[in-house]
């Protein structure tokens, strides 16, 4: 079984900056994954932000592109989510997720943007 813990989120105002750490553990192949960062707002469906490859590709979703980094750390298990120019309309609970393989969601962590 996978564990996925994200942490970095917080209340934050419009323009403010914030950046989300993923840590996968247990029985993970995160080295050779395909990662995503998703989010999910208030009476809506998670949706997908940001994904990595393991060769370090990105692919940006394009409401946060220009905006929104993905990056990773293979030596550490981890995918981080560095967001800049933040909006209120960024407000929502942020996840990470093997994207070819899903695993047990985590319990994600609570991104705020004040305007």
């Amino acid at each position: 079984q996978v564990q996925l813990v994200e942490s970095g989120g917080g209340l934050v105002q419009a323009g403010g900056s914030l950046r989300l750490s993923c840590v996968a553990s247990g029985r993970t192949f995160f080295s050779i994954s395909t990662m995503g960062w998703y989010r999910q707002a208030p009476g809506k469906q998670r949706e997908l932000v940001a994904t990595i490859t393991d060769g370090g590709s990105t692919n940006i979703a394009d409401s946060v592109k220009g905006r929104f980094t993905i990056s990773r750390d293979n030596a550490k298990n981890t995918v981080y989510l560095q967001m800049n120019s933040l909006k209120p309309e960024d407000t929502a609970v942020y996840y990470c997720n093997d994207f070819y393989l899903p695993q047990p969601w985590g319990q994600g962590t609570q991104v705020t943007v004040s305007s």
